[in-house]
């Protein structure tokens, strides 16, 4: 969903939100992310690209809101236990990855690696609100007595973000396997975590 990115002055209409949000998907659908561009964007919206610059620095923070997430993204409900709170977790993962397609992801993402500020801008909203939801589910199971320490929420991050994107992405398995490996990702991140077997978060 997109969010501006600016509060502030004039409220943002919607249709403009809805328009841009289509359009991105459209244009991905037709021409790849290789043919992403603001201009094809604005053209299909039917808005001036200030109206896009308004709500996103760049083509690829715009592609990252619309087909993963924006920073309002929100954490799963609590489910009663750490196992089944990864899963609801994991599973929210898995939608963003599987949303936009291995070619787009993969693209995006060589943007990101390849611009120092734009991978830091990235690092410093969208990461940091993925590794925020992270911090709170464990928490949720350091407050239940299910896990005694708080663990270094970068590296829980990658234990279960690695498999979902090697299947996925690299490996480009599809998603007929996805259900047991969410079921086995979460297993596994939950053992470790239970065992205290990850390194501490910094203080």
């Amino acid at each position: 969903m997109v969010k501006p990115r600016q509060a502030g002055g004039r409220p943002r209409e919607q249709r403009v939100d809805t328009s841009i949000a289509s359009a991105v998907r459209e244009v991905i659908g037709e021409s790849g992310y290789g043919g992403l561009t603001v201009d094809a964007v604005a053209a299909r919206a039917g808005v001036s690209k200030a109206a896009i610059y308004r709500r996103f620095s760049s083509k690829q923070e715009m592609t990252f809101a619309v087909l993963l997430h924006d920073v309002d993204q929100q954490s799963p409900a609590d489910t009663g236990s750490l196992r089944g709170d990864l899963v609801a977790l994991i599973e929210q993962i898995t939608a963003h990855l599987v949303s936009p397609g291995a070619g787009t992801l993969s693209g995006l993402l060589a943007d990101v690696r390849a611009d120092p500020n734009l991978h830091a801008r990235f690092d410093s909203t969208f990461l940091a609100v993925e590794r925020a939801i992270i911090t709170e589910v464990v928490d949720r199971a350091i407050e239940r007595g299910e896990v005694a320490n708080r663990p270094d929420p970068t590296v829980v991050h990658a234990l279960i973000l690695g498999p979902l994107f090697a299947w996925l992405i690299v490996l480009d398995e599809g998603t007929a396997g996805v259900p047991a490996l969410i079921e086995l990702v979460a297993t596994t991140a939950a053992d470790a975590l239970t065992r205290d077997l990850l390194p501490a978060a910094t203080p």
